[in-house]
Parts: C-alpha cells; structure tokens; sequence
C-alpha cells in the first residue's frame, strides 16, 4: 500500500486537506490517513471543524506522500514548529511532497524550495519568496517530487493531479466523474487578476485579519 499523510494542526483550513482526502481516499492501493502532533482531535481555523488524526509525527517515520494544508498559523513560523520538523525528517523519505495553499510556506520554511518554482495563497506570494522560492500563479506546480497547489481550492486539483501520476489519467478521469468536479462558479472573481484592485485589497485585509467581519 502507498502511505499518503494528510497533515493536521490547529487553525488549519479545512478544505485545504478536504479537497485532497476526498480525491485521494478512495483510490485503490492508497492508505489515506490524517497524522498530526498529537493523535486525536485537531481543530480548525473557524473553530466549527475538527478532524481527527490517527497517527503522531512521532511514531509516522516515513510516507510515501505528505501532503501539508494551509491555515492561520504560519505567521510567526521557525524551527521550532512542529509541522516544520515533521516536514524535515519525512521529505527524504517520500516519493511526493506536496502542499495546499499556504503549506508551501511549512515546505519553505524546512528549506525544501529553495530556487524552486512553487506557489500558495496568492496573498502571501511575498512571504514564499522571503523564503527562497520562486512563486508563481499556476494553480499546480510540480518541481522534482515537490508539488504545490495554489489557494484553497486548488487542492482538489493537485489531488487529482497525483492521482494521474501515480495511477494513469484515466484513474484520475474516473475520480474526477466521480466526485462531479466540473467547477461552474457563479461568479468571475476567482483569481486576484480577475478583480479590482480595491476589491482584492477588501480581501487581502479579510485574509489578514481572519476575526474581521465580511460585513
């Protein structure tokens, strides 16, 4: 069986590792568990979601996909973090090493972009290039055996993109049907360079100030 760890912590977003999960859990040949610090209960950003970790980092000494979520708390990140050392010492081990929206900035924070072309949240395209990767706006980057997907969403795409490369694209075509990804949003304004500027500034202060009302 292929091991593929789906990374928890506090204030993580949940459809970050959702998207992934749903994409990823039903593939044959494939153990999909959550791992986080410790076993049990992780809640997230909005404080209304909590998944479960079956495993710690402590007893998980090799994968052979990790897959790290973005969330909100990656601002005051060092090596003293948890995720950045469980990040460490599980990437020699994988054949993939992936992240969604602002995992990347946990993968860059282990050093493992360094002059790699990589992306996240299109608001901290500046914190992932402070840290010594080359950010990008594709929706899903593959660098060696580092893939990074853009903002929260996007996760289900670098889903089905593993699926793909471990699997064949008809798997990842069957995946796809399955679990009726066909995005038709109601609206155009999905992409920072779709909006105005004072629209994404609106957002931007949003995602900076999480506890902030949209109204």
């Amino acid at each position: 069986m292929t091991t593929v760890g789906l990374v928890l912590y506090p204030q993580f977003t949940a459809l970050d590792i959702i998207g992934p999960f749903q994409t990823l859990v039903d593939v044959p040949g494939l153990d999909v568990f959550f791992v986080a610090a410790e076993k049990g209960l992780i809640v997230d950003h909005s404080g209304r979601c909590s998944l479960e970790a079956s495993r710690s980092f402590d007893e998980t000494d090799s994968l052979d996909i990790v897959v790290v979520p973005g969330g909100f708390a990656d601002r005051n990140l060092d090596d003293s973090n948890e995720v950045v050392k469980f990040v460490k010492k599980i990437h020699p081990t994988t054949t993939w090493t992936t992240s969604v929206c602002t995992g990347s900035i946990y993968l860059a924070h282990a050093g493992i972009l360094n002059g790699l072309t990589a992306t996240t949240h299109w608001a901290s395209y500046d914190r992932l290039k402070a840290l010594g990767a080359v950010p990008s706006e594709q929706r899903v980057i593959k660098s060696g055996k580092i893939i990074t997907a853009a903002g929260v969403s996007s996760g289900i795409d670098m889903g089905l993109e593993l699926v793909a490369v471990l699997y064949g694209d008809e798997m990842a075509k069957t995946i796809q049907l399955a679990i009726e990804y066909d995005p038709q949003p109601p609206f155009d304004a999905g992409s920072p360079s779709k909006v105005s500027p004072e629209f994404r500034s609106f957002v931007l202060d949003i995602f900076n100030n999480p506890t902030r009302s949209i109204n």
